[in-house]
């Protein structure tokens, strides 16, 4: 399989040249795209089932997607997400839709994935609450 490399600033142009044409309604369809991309690293981690946050860690770092991310019960915390630009609010659509997803196949239920604060706000870190749908 082949493999593209699409940097930040690549990422950006694409959220903005949508968000010029849909508005706020694109960013669903970047969780949708997140969610994709999460199906992949799910699938691959879910082969250590107990280390399966670890492991799904090392690939989004490794991907380029987060510096860190610390998983737990209900919720994540990113630093370095690769959609966090300064002072544009908040933007880590993708990253949501693949820590739902990541979720999703770890328990097998429905999980809803809400990005409570993201650097892209000058915050620390991107902090988003995972909850039962």
């Amino acid at each position: 399989m082949r493999e593209v490399r699409v940097d930040q600033n690549a990422l950006i142009k694409v959220r903005e040249l949508y968000e010029s044409v849909m508005a706020s309604a694109c960013h669903g369809l970047f969780a949708r795209e997140g969610a994709i991309l999460g199906a992949e690293i799910a699938q691959e981690a879910l082969g250590d089932q107990e280390h399966y946050f670890q492991r799904a860690t090392e690939l989004m770092i490794k991907l380029g997607w987060v510096e860190s991310v610390e998983f737990r019960t209900d919720r994540v915390v990113v630093k370095g997400s690769i959609e966090a630009v300064d002072g544009q609010g908040v933007t880590c659509h993708r990253l949501r839709g693949m820590l739902r997803e990541l979720y999703e196949r770890k328990s097998s239920t429905r999980v809803n994935c809400l990005e409570e604060e993201c650097a892209g706000n000058g915050k620390e870190a991107c902090v988003f609450r995972i909850q039962a749908a």
